[in-house]
């Protein structure tokens, strides 16, 4: 069993149910899975868009990273969410963040989440349930992470 770090988005709909569903959904693949509170944000990088309300969720996987990977596309995808445009907005948005302490840099695919590191929408809500776990890329604490992008935490 890997530990994992997911995190959660959503701004069409009804927000909180879409991540509730989410963290549920994600329950039938990963074993002692814990979800931090929710976290209203602004947009980041998308333009013009509804508020998002974040959270992140901690767990054990044996399934590999592209494994992983596909299965949170497909839980997005039965959430109804549609792809018409990068950065669209989103029903529900499921990213892998850390998979364990392994590192895959591919063309197609990278972990840890290469943008994770600058995303106070992402390190908040992980701080809360995972602040020691350490960026295998960094060396860094989640909780470091954070403080050192948004001050002390």
């Amino acid at each position: 069993m890997v530990p994992v770090a997911i995190a959660l988005g959503s701004n069409l709909g009804n927000r909180e149910g879409m991540l509730r569903d989410g963290i549920a959904a994600l329950g039938e693949h990963l074993r002692d899975l814990r979800a931090s509170t929710f976290h209203e944000t602004d947009p980041v990088g998308v333009g013009s868009q509804p508020r998002f309300l974040n959270a992140a969720a901690i767990g054990h996987t044996t399934l590999s990273p592209r494994r992983l990977l596909h299965t949170l596309l497909g839980l997005e995808q039965r959430s109804g969410r549609e792809r018409p445009y990068p950065g669209a907005p989103r029903t529900l948005d499921l990213d892998l963040i850390l998979y364990g302490d392994v590192i895959v840099n591919e063309p197609d695919f990278v972990v840890p989440h290469p943008r994770f590191r600058d995303r106070a929408f992402v390190l908040a809500p992980l701080a809360e349930i995972a602040p020691d776990w350490k960026d295998p890329v960094t060396g860094s604490t989640v909780r470091e992470l954070l403080e050192e992008l948004v001050g002390s935490w």
